[in-house]
């Protein structure tokens, strides 16, 4: 299973959904609340559940057990389905919404399979997505780069023995604390993040994602070159390699005679309007 839980959107509802088996899994009980609306999903797919059992349906032939990602940003065992499990689902649910859905699911299948095809089509998309959030072209260049580093990192960390549910987020927080003095919970309270599905580097500027790709850049270096197995000396790179980012921030810092470790964050005003705004203030004076 892919490690990476990710969100699709129909008509404002989301989506949660996972790479397994070549193919994406949806969970079953955002389909039903999306297709019914109805407030208790859980109760209405627990009862549908029995209905096709009695129907004839062996339901572990397209229902699974994945984890995804809760509300409180914890990953839960979720009843999840692939794209034919959940035409079937559908069918069995009377929605004016099930042919615009039945269609969405199939676009999101053929996309997944151009990306992995092309992988540049996913690196279009998330820009064109981040361009809608109102993000600037700059900006967004950084955060692609830093998620090409961070998978890299990621890839390293796996392929050498660290559990990527409990053990990649110990490691990222050595990471982060070395360089910015602050852990990723501590950061994100910083700049009043207080959701657990907001990204803590969606609210970084240029020189915090700069950073973060100089820490985990090289802590891949350090891991590659050492050869480096299994969390404890995982975790010694990672500190080391959030040092080096750290020192280069403190030079940076000693130069300006101020911190760049900002408690900015886009919430409410756009990166691009912010970053528009500064310009213009820099122009007057």
């Amino acid at each position: 299973m892919d490690s990476a839980n990710a969100l699709s959107i129909f008509e404002g509802k989301k989506i949660r959904k996972v790479w397994h088996n070549e193919e994406w899994w949806f969970s079953v009980v955002d389909i039903v609340e999306t297709l019914t609306g109805n407030e208790r999903p859980r109760k209405y797919w627990s009862d549908l559940k029995v209905k096709l059992s009695e129907e004839g349906f062996q339901l572990s032939d397209f229902i699974g057990q994945l984890k995804l990602e809760s509300n409180d940003g914890k990953l839960y065992e979720t009843d999840c389905t692939n794209t034919e499990g959940a035409f079937r689902i559908i069918q069995s649910i009377p929605s004016p919404k099930a042919e615009p859905f039945k269609l969405w699911l199939a676009r999101v299948g053929y996309e997944r399979v151009q990306e992995i095809e092309n992988p540049e089509l996913a690196q279009a998309r998330m820009r064109e997505i981040y361009r809608q959030k109102g993000y600037s072209d700059e900006w967004i260049e950084k955060r692609v780069r830093g998620i090409v580093v961070r998978n890299e990192l990621t890839g390293e960390w796996k392929k050498r023995g660290a559990d990527e549910h409990k053990e990649f987020a110990i490691l990222t927080n050595e990471i982060t604390k070395a360089t910015f003095g602050k852990n990723v919970q501590e950061y994100k309270a910083f700049k009043e993040l207080q959701k657990p599905n907001q990204n803590l580097r969606d609210h970084m500027d240029d020189l915090e994602l700069i950073l973060t790709m100089l820490g985990e850049a090289t802590t891949t270096r350090f891991t590659k070159e050492r050869d480096s197995q299994r969390f404890p000396v995982l975790k010694e790179d990672a500190k080391e390699g959030g040092e080096i980012a750290g020192s280069t921030r403190k030079n940076i810092e000693q130069k300006l005679g101020k911190s760049i470790v900002s408690n900015e964050n886009f919430l409410e005003t756009p990166e691009k309007e912010k970053r528009l705004s500064t310009k213009a203030k820099k122009e007057l004076k």
